[in-house]
């Protein structure tokens, strides 16, 4: 009996695996989480919308958008919202690509890339890191031809943490045709202390080819509500609104967005506690022997390639994200990363 199948397409495409869950969630060293709980106000202020669910949330996220509008000094049709920045991202490929164009993009990186490439049709030309595990900007401008349509740039890099430095970015855009898209996904950007760190909405500004990626997953510790948006030009802003489901950010996820935007002290706060944790994390593995790149986000890598699943298994009861080139441990309270301090010494004794 001939069944109902899906596109073909399917069939190579892996599922997205989210971090290995934990004993208990301080333990959860895997999905780059913020460790703190929401920002003062954020609760209230999400839960007095429990009491309008039978309404649909305002589709176009507008207060959000006007108050994302004031502080970056954009317009609100510059902002396109979705369920978390990778949302915005599956909505802008599908937009933007169709069967044989081409997405060029560093690797390894987010792993949503390929996912979100291959849905649509497209192909991904995967250009490897260097060997400090950077983008290889050069490289990633040779591989643009004339069938590519987008090229993302992740900086901070998921999951190796180095940033792409502004003065190579910009000598990487003077060899990108103006008609492909050059994404700037920042989901770790309120964690970069790097002062030549390309800033995405210097790029926007001074390229109408650039999309800009963010969240309030990462930093602003929403990542249960999902929401995340992209900073474009009107044009290319209007093409993903088209492609991304009516509705997606509930009302909850666009008050809690708000509050936590009014919330800049705390956060400010929180983050700085994470960059130090950061810096000592990094500076007791360096100590200990471990080749560790320069973070610039909640996480550190440890290139340990083939030996990455057996030290997954070694730091248990923690869960950190193995990988095939190494393991990436995100920055918790200072007790757990203690503990993997401790085993990662011992690991390496």
């Amino acid at each position: 009996m001939t069944q109902p199948r899906p596109r073909e397409v399917l069939a190579a495409i892996p599922a997205y695996r989210p971090g290995r869950p934990a004993e208990a969630e301080r333990y959860k060293l895997s999905s780059n989480e913020n460790p703190f709980p929401p920002l003062p106000g954020v609760v209230e202020r999400a839960a007095a919308q429990l009491a309008r669910m039978n309404r649909y949330p305002d589709p176009g996220v507008t207060a959000l958008g006007e108050a994302l509008a004031k502080r970056t000094g954009l317009t609100p049709d510059h902002f396109a919202f979705g369920t978390g920045s990778v949302s915005v991202l599956f909505a802008l490929l599908d937009a933007w690509c169709g069967p044989g164009d081409e997405v060029v993009y560093a690797w390894r990186s987010f792993e949503a890339y390929p996912i979100a490439v291959d849905l649509p049709g497209a192909v991904s030309v995967r250009v490897p890191l260097t060997d400090d595990h950077r983008h290889d900007l050069p490289a990633m401008a040779a591989a643009i031809t004339d069938r590519t349509k987008v090229v993302l740039v992740c900086t901070p890099n998921n999951p190796t943490g180095p940033v792409v430095q502004a003065a190579a970015f910009e000598e990487f855009m003077d060899s990108v045709p103006p008609h492909v898209l050059v994404v700037v996904d920042e989901a770790y950007v309120e964690f970069v202390r790097d002062a030549g760190a390309v800033a995405g909405l210097d790029a926007l500004t001074a390229h109408e080819n650039v999309v800009v990626l963010r969240t309030f997953s990462k930093a602003f510790g929403l990542a249960g509500l999902r929401v995340g948006y992209s900073m474009a030009h009107p044009a290319i802003t209007e093409s993903i609104r088209k492609a991304l489901p009516p509705f997606g950010v509930t009302d909850l996820a666009q008050a809690a967005a708000l509050a936590s935007l009014e919330a800049q002290d705390a956060l400010d706060e929180r983050v700085e506690t994470l960059v130090a944790e950061r810096e000592r994390v990094i500076a007791a593995l360096r100590e200990h022997g471990w080749d560790v790149p320069d973070s610039h986000a909640n996480f550190v890598w440890l290139p340990l390639g083939d030996r990455s699943a057996e030290f997954a298994e070694h730091v248990l009861p923690l869960s950190v994200r193995p990988f095939p080139e190494g393991v990436r441990v995100t920055l918790a309270d200072p007790e757990a990363n203690d503990l993997l301090l401790a085993r990662a010494a011992a690991f390496m004794g």
